[in-house]
C-alpha cells in the first residue's frame, strides 16, 4: 500500500456506534426542536413545524452519523434507497406520534414540547435499529 492509499477503516463496534449516535442525536435533534419551535414561534401550525424541523434534523443526522457512526463515505444508490425508505416511514411515524400526543396531552405548559420529546423517542429507536440493521450494515 503506498502512502497516498489509506487503509479502509474498520466498522466500529455496538457501542462505539451507540455512543457516536447519541452524540450525533443531540445535535440534530437540537437543529430539529431549534426549527420546530422557530416556526412555531412564526405561527406555523404544529404538523407542518414538526414536518419541516423532522427533515432538517434528519438530514443533519444521515449525512453526521453516515460519516462518523457507520463509516461510510459513500451513498450508493442502495443506500440512498435505504435512508429515503426508512426515513419516510420514521417522517410518518414522527410527524403522527407528535399530532397524537398534541390531541391526547392534556393543556398544559410545555405540551408541544413534551409531544415533541415523546415524538423523537419513537424516531430515534427506530432509526438507530434500522440504520444498523438496513441502511449501513455491513
Amino acid at each position: 500500500m503506498t502512502e497516498t492509499q489509506a487503509e479502509p477503516a474498520a466498522p466500529l463496534g455496538l457501542v462505539a456506534q451507540l455512543s457516536r449516535f447519541v452524540a450525533i442525536g443531540v445535535v440534530s435533534a437540537l437543529v430539529d426542536f431549534g426549527v420546530y419551535q422557530g416556526l412555531l414561534a412564526l405561527g406555523l401550525f404544529p404538523s407542518g413545524s414538526k414536518a419541516i424541523s423532522f427533515i432538517c434534523g434528519t438530514t443533519t443526522a444521515y449525512l453526521l452519523n453516515r460519516r462518523f457512526t457507520f463509516a461510510s463515505a459513500q451513498g450508493g444508490r442502495s443506500r440512498v434507497a435505504g435512508f429515503v425508505a426508512l426515513y419516510a416511514t420514521t417522517f410518518a411515524l414522527n410527524v403522527g406520534t407528535n399530532a397524537l400526543m398534541l390531541a391526547v396531552l392534556p393543556v398544559m405548559p410545555l405540551r408541544t414540547s413534551v409531544a415533541w420529546v415523546i415524538a423523537q423517542g419513537v424516531a430515534t429507536v427506530i432509526n438507530f435499529v434500522m440504520l444498523r440493521t438496513v441502511v449501513f450494515r455491513n
